[in-house]
Formats: C-alpha cells, sequence, structure tokens
C-alpha cells in the first residue's frame, strides 16, 4: 500500500510532538485528508498544528466516544496512525494510565481491525525495562520483560494483549527508543536533553547531567540510542506503507551514544566550547535509570527500510540551528 493525496488517514496524538511529525511528513507527501485527534489541555502543544495541513479535528474523548457507541460516523480510513497516549514515564496516576494507554489503544485496534484498515502503534522501548531481558523485537516470550515504570508497563500490557489475541500477527507495534527534535518543546520534564541542554547553555553557559552510581559507567558515559524525529516518522510511515510487516519493531538509530557525547554535539551546532557539570541524580529515579539502551533495528531493515539514518551530529545540527535557534516548528521552514 501506498499512501496518496486520495489516503484517508488518522493520526491520533496528532498535535504531540511525534504525530505533528507524521503530519508535517504527509504534508511533504501530498496527504491532507487528515484527521488529527488529541487532547489539547492547558499546554502550547496546540502550536505544533499551526502550519500543517489537515481535514479535520476531533478532540481524544470524542473519538472514543464515537467508537464505543457510533464507530460506523467515523467512516473508512486507509491508516491509523496511533500516537495518543499519555508519555510521561513519571506519570503515578495508574488508572489514568491504563484507561489512556491500554482500554483506547484496544477498542481503536479492534475497530481497525474489523474495518480492515492498517494499524500502526507506538509501544515504547520502556517496555524493556533494564534490558536484562535484552532488547530483542523479534523474543518469542514478552512475559520475560519488566518495565521499571507503569507507563512502561501500561504499553507492555498492549503489546501482550495483541499477541495473546493474535491481533499482533495483523498490526506494527513500534519501540521507539529516546526520540527528539522539533516540535517536543510542550513536554515540559519529557522534553528530550537537546532541548533541555539549549536553553541551560544559553542561560547560563554550561549543561547539567546526572552522576553516575554505578561503577560500571563513569559520569555521562551512561548510554541511550538516540533516534531522531525526522528518522523516526520516516520508519513509522514505513510500517504503516508495508502492510506485510507486522509485529514489534524496535525503531532506534541502532548506535548507542553517551551523554557527554551529545552534548559534545549540541555545543558544536552553537559553536561553543563544552561545559558540563555533573550533578547527583534525584532519588526516586535512581531505581528507575536506565543506564543502556540501543535498538536492533534487523528486523526493521528486513522488512525493506533501507534509507539512511542521521548521524548524531547532523540530527543535532539540523535540530538547533534548524528550529531551537529561531523557535521554529515543523512546517515553518518554507
Amino acid at each position: 500500500m501506498t499512501l496518496t493525496p486520495e489516503s484517508r488517514i488518522l493520526v491520533t496524538g496528532g498535535a504531540g510532538f511525534i504525530g505533528s511529525a507524521l503530519v508535517w511528513e504527509l504534508n511533504r507527501r501530498g496527504c491532507e485528508n487528515i484527521i488529527v485527534s488529541d487532547r489539547l489541555c492547558t499546554d502550547e502543544k496546540w502550536k505544533n498544528l499551526v502550519p500543517l495541513r489537515f481535514h479535520d479535528y476531533v478532540d481524544g474523548g470524542d473519538l472514543e466516544k464515537h467508537i464505543r457507541t457510533s464507530p460506523d460516523s467515523l467512516g473508512h480510513f486507509d491508516v491509523i496512525l496511533h500516537l495518543g497516549a499519555c508519555s510521561a514515564t513519571t506519570e503515578k496516576d495508574a488508572d489514568y494510565l491504563m484507561r489512556n494507554n491500554y482500554e483506547l489503544t484496544k477498542i481503536l485496534c479492534q475497530w481497525a481491525l474489523s474495518h480492515g484498515t492498517r494499524f500502526v502503534y507506538a509501544s515504547s522501548a520502556a517496555t524493556y525495562g533494564d534490558g536484562e531481558c535484552g532488547m530483542d523485537d523479534q523474543m518469542a516470550d514478552l512475559h520475560c520483560l519488566r518495565p521499571l515504570n507503569m507507563y512502561g508497563y501500561s504499553k507492555h500490557l498492549f503489546d501482550l494483549h495483541a499477541k495473546r489475541t493474535g491481533m499482533l500477527n495483523q498490526v506494527a507495534g513500534m519501540k521507539y527508543f529516546n526520540v527528539y527534535g522539533p516540535n517536543e518543546d510542550h513536554k515540559a520534564d519529557m522534553r528530550s536533553v537537546v532541548h533541555k541542554a539549549y536553553g541551560q547553555i544559553l542561560n547560563t553557559g554550561k549543561v547539567q547531567l546526572f552522576k553516575s552510581h554505578r561503577p560500571d559507567y563513569k559520569d555521562g558515559e551512561q548510554m541511550r540510542d538516540f533516534l531522531y524525529v525526522k528518522d523516526a516518522i520516516q520508519m513509522t510511515l514505513h510500517l504503516a506503507e508495508n502492510t506485510g510487516a507486522n509485529g514489534l519493531f524496535n525503531l532506534g538509530s541502532g548506535q548507542a551514544h553517551t551523554w557527554v557525547q551529545l552534548v559534545q554535539a549540541i555545543f558544536a551546532a552553537l559553536g561553543k566550547e563544552p561545559n558540563i557539570e555533573f550533578v547527583e541524580m534525584p532519588e526516586h529515579l535512581k531505581s528507575k535509570y536506565q543506564y543502556y539502551t540501543c535498538a536492533d533495528i534487523a528486523k526493521l531493515r528486513s522488512s525493506g527500510y533501507t534509507q539512511e539514518l542521521y548521524t548524531l551530529n547532523e540530527a543535532v545540527r539540523d535540530y538547533v540551528q534548524g528550529y531551537l535557534i529561531g523557535d521554529k516548528r515543523l512546517g515553518d521552514e518554507a
């Protein structure tokens, strides 16, 4: 399946970080017959929608009501890109996470399959926990995974449900690793270190990073798989169009970099010398902190994804110089 200007597409979480980036890329491909659904609440993610082109907006609560009571009123979609979720790894309201991240995904997925609609949804690398069981998107036994927070567990629970019911053989679930890039500024504490560090550098001339509390990692040498949002959305749309690519997919760069390397790239993009200060990690994070993540993207590649990815330095430079400087969003480039 190829997405065309005639394709009717639903993007949940469409005002959010990755969701709005997907709408931006769909616009670049000539697609505007898009229904955006989200809960705008009190933050300013609505600003992500301003440069974008789409057919209509539906409140997330109204979307859920329609699906539960009058699903045919929504009409037919060729693809549902389900990015809508509470993405705060520090959220403690378990009931809210279960309703928003688990229950809604269940009914939306069931509705999509019953209407012959391609369903692609956001899982998360947070489902892997500390990585003790590996970070393999082809593992046979998902039950061995131990997420470190309720957000990760809410995502993991739907993965388990989809596999148990056989739905995972008909849909694609994306385990996003550490995605960063334009349109994330509304995410408050959940913004990437790139966005936070940029502000710190402007205000103080330096960047603060957490000290390590494990002897096998030096301060700032904790490692993450950092994925630029422009790569993340290309991968996502590849899975949306490739209806034979089903199951769970790691979406990452396939390389792990240290926080120090990331911060050095930010200083370089600003033409400044690195100035890093190491600070104590808050107590409540110590038991839930991931020291190493790296996505094995062999399954994604074997599905036919051949695009080259941004290097860390290229991505950070594009983000800092193209968007953070000037406070631009995706769609403001022209």
